[in-house]
């Protein structure tokens, strides 16, 4: 689960981590009342939107020569003009695709006099299993960039969790970003700081770039974006005051209603698959077979018949959606059922794109029965190889 940088933000002063003072917005004169509050005369004008890149991005609706998502406003007609620009058109950026993000929220903040830009992040380590702190000189700058280019500048801290984030931890990611003397003590508290908010907001991901200094020898987080890890949710309820399903994919949001792991991806061949490895498998081989999934789909290893229709009616939902696969083995989760929601599903929708179905395990010959009896044009498959193989030629028939 995503958040807003404003939401993120707050959550980060309750641990005592230095921001800019700042207002969200959703109207101009909200932003503009924002603004008179600050110290200025500088303030700083952003998009709120879940993607990354916002001050390189570009507004649809905008010409070429037009500002991006993050905008420094030196007056408060400015502060207007900006939002007024901003509020309602979509922004593109590398990370939005070519559709880009309509925005309905700014976060108008106070302007800061930088000296030095860093970047620091937080994450959880898989190789390890530890939570790593990731480091460098280079804020301001695209990190994958900065790991292609300069990997010796990146610096990453894993944090044993029996001892916990210590001084030393701390001392480490001062000496990796080059700080010296007070600025080495303040570094020194905010990343244990950081990291405390990492453990108890149940954060998946937390990067903060740029973390600034200030001229007058403040660390600052300037920027940052934070996400959760959704299985911590139930400890979370404030969470959900916290999501803004404006942001998040429809088809997305609905499957996570019906408690469905689902993923939307660019191809044409929709899945739907139990068990996360096996859906792994079956988008790889579709895309041996030369062609390429349009989600990631598991209905999980105790779906319903109602929840296999829900998850079938997802995928339709998708336009790019040429043909489907469904690759199931039974083991708690039984053949007939799974049989049984494709049948109810294909029959409420009008199923109109080639359907490809292998199953394997608990009650098979049961759901192949179902299936056959359907009077529904579905086409069976023998293993998963075969099964790929027959949508793909489906689909380019």
């Amino acid at each position: 689960m995503n958040i807003h940088e404003y939401q993120a933000k707050e959550l980060l002063a309750k641990f005592g981590i230095g921001i800019p003072a700042g207002v969200a917005a959703t109207t101009v004169d909200q932003a503009v009342a924002g603004a008179e509050t600050l110290p200025g005369p500088l303030y700083v004008v952003k998009a709120q939107i879940h993607a990354g890149g916002r001050g390189k991005g570009k507004f649809k609706e905008l010409g070429a020569d037009a500002k991006g998502g993050v905008r420094l406003a030196k007056s408060i007609d400015d502060v207007r003009g900006d939002a007024e620009e901003m509020l309602g058109n979509t922004l593109v950026t590398a990370q939005t695709g070519d559709a880009g993000k309509e925005v309905n929220r700014l976060y108008v903040t106070d302007g800061v006099d930088i000296k030095e830009e860093y970047y620091l992040a937080l994450l959880v380590d898989r190789a390890s299993g530890r939570v790593a702190m990731v480091v460098s000189t280079e804020g301001g700058m695209d990190i994958e960039a900065v790991a292609h280019g300069t990997p010796e500048k990146i610096t990453t801290i894993t944090i044993d969790p029996l001892a916990g984030f210590t001084d030393s931890d701390g001392r480490k990611a001062a000496d990796a970003l080059e700080l010296s003397g007070d600025l080495a003590d303040a570094c020194v508290a905010l990343t244990g700081n950081l990291y405390e908010a990492f453990l108890k907001l149940d954060c998946a991901m937390l990067e903060i770039n740029p973390l600034v200094e200030t001229d007058d020898g403040q660390l600052l987080v300037l920027d940052t974006k934070m996400s959760f890890d959704s299985n911590a949710e139930f400890r979370h309820p404030e969470w959900a005051a916290l999501r803004d399903e404006s942001e998040e994919d429809p088809m997305e949001l609905e499957a996570s209603k019906h408690d469905l792991a689902y993923i939307k991806l660019d191809g044409n061949i929709g899945c739907m698959v139990n068990g996360a490895g096996l859906a792994m498998a079956t988008m790889d081989i579709i895309k041996l077979n030369g062609a390429f999934p349009a989600n990631f789909l598991d209905v999980g290893g105790g779906a319903t018949k109602e929840k296999v229709t829900s998850a079938f009616k997802i995928i339709l939902s998708d336009p790019a959606v040429e043909g489907i696969l469904v690759n199931i083995f039974g083991g708690i989760m039984k053949c007939d059922i799974i049989a049984e929601g494709i049948v109810a599903a294909a029959k409420e929708v009008d199923l109109d794109v080639p359907l490809v179905v292998r199953l394997e395990g608990t009650n098979v010959a049961k759901g192949k029965d179902i299936l056959a009896n359907s009077g529904l044009p579905i086409v069976s498959a023998d293993d998963l190889g075969d099964a790929a193989r027959k949508i793909v030629a489906q689909v380019r028939k």
